[in-house]
């Protein structure tokens, strides 16, 4: 009986891998998992350098041939588990640019939703007839389903009352008071160790009372590299439409502005109309955002870019800076997905920081816990 560890090493090495089992061939299952591998990663010039893996596509010989694209996504579901299907579907339409993973029907017929395809669908729907973009949304429409009620949770446990500066009974850790905390026990305090003991900590409550109107303006680039924020910030924007105390606005951008805040409530439909790809004009959204603002100390404006400006750097800082003295928050983020894995130009990102605008990288529940603790105040 073979290895299974060896037997992995295998797999992962492909052919030039075979001294692991010391010339045993892979049993059935096996090579058939060899098999499909080959046919995704044996397309990689620079695995195929490094002697991790040959064959693939581009292999003659007298061996089985290559599936077709629904043939391997049968293979793969058939031979891998769930997570491995995902890793594999993944790096065939954003590593190696499969674009028939979702533009051929025979496959997106087959195919299960996640959040990959969602990525690979917004960027190929330009590609797709009438009757692929149809089959198409199923998957927008299921990925997107599942974002939303994972982030609904985090939305209302955000607004589930604001923060008043009032002393609580309900102990969590976010409505911990630092400040009179300290005071209540800096007789407590042991200049031995240089630390204060808490006997009694002290917290916040939250309360359901009035909130005064906010504006909530995203402003997102929609470049092809910022494709997951995009997906994100929709279906932020549809969790925080109609909450009390807040009016939310989403304009998409490239070197033009587009203002979808009519759809904000329907983010599948948001989604099929945005473009992804185009130049970045950033500098002409928050200047179009800016001239939303309405009540300048109850709006927050969020722009989320890479901030590669390809517009005027200087005209985005000067905007910026108008918008922060005037009252407004600007909060500038390099990542809106659940990783807020940012990259992104941090030079200009330190001018706007300078000027007054609050950056970072969040997740959408992140986002949604700074727009309640400014609503509630």
């Amino acid at each position: 009986m073979t290895d299974p560890v060896l037997e992995r090493w295998r797999l992962l090495l492909g052919e030039p891998g075979g001294a692991c089992l010391g010339g045993q061939p892979l049993d059935e299952r096996a090579a058939a998992r060899d098999a499909a591998l080959d046919w995704l990663y044996g397309r990689d010039d620079d695995l195929r350098r490094r002697g991790v893996r040959r064959g693939g596509p581009r292999r003659g010989g007298t061996g089985p041939s290559a599936p077709a694209t629904a043939g391997w996504l049968d293979d793969i579901t058939r031979l891998f588990p769930k997570e491995t299907v995902e890793r594999l579907q993944r790096d065939a339409v954003e590593r190696y640019e499969i674009h028939d993973v979702v533009t051929d029907p025979a496959v997106l017929e087959r195919i299960e939703p996640n959040p990959a395809l969602l990525r690979a669908v917004l960027r190929t729907k330009h590609l797709m007839n009438p009757q692929v973009l149809r089959l198409a949304r199923r998957i927008v429409e299921t990925v997107v389903r599942q974002l939303t009620d994972r982030l609904a949770t985090e939305v209302r446990t955000a607004f589930s009352g604001a923060r008043a500066r009032r002393p609580g009974r309900l102990r969590q850790a976010r409505d911990f008071d630092v400040t009179r905390t300290l005071r209540a026990n800096l007789g407590r305090y042991r200049p031995d160790t240089g630390k204060v003991v808490i006997e009694t900590p002290y917290f916040f409550t939250r309360t359901r009372r009035h909130l005064q109107q906010w504006q909530v303006i995203l402003l997102v680039d929609q470049s092809g590299s910022m494709v997951g924020s995009v997906i994100h910030s929709a279906v932020t924007a549809a969790c925080l439409w109609g909450l009390p105390g807040v009016r939310t606005h989403l304009v998409a951008f490239d070197t033009e502005v587009v203002d979808l805040t009519a759809d904000v409530d329907d983010p599948v439909e948001l989604l099929m109309k945005v473009q992804l790809g185009g130049g970045t004009d950033i500098a002409r959204a928050a200047a179009y955002g800016a001239g939303l603002v309405d009540r300048p100390r109850r709006a927050i404006v969020v722009l989320i870019s890479d901030f590669h400006e390809g517009g005027d750097p200087h005209r985005l800082v000067r905007v910026v800076r108008g918008l922060v003295e005037q009252g407004t928050k600007v909060l500038g983020l390099a990542a809106l997905d659940e990783r807020a894995d940012p990259d992104y130009d941090r030079e200009l990102a330190q001018r706007l920081a300078d000027a007054g605008a609050h950056m970072g990288a969040m997740t959408p529940g992140e986002l949604a816990s700074f727009v309640a603790e400014h609503v509630g105040r």
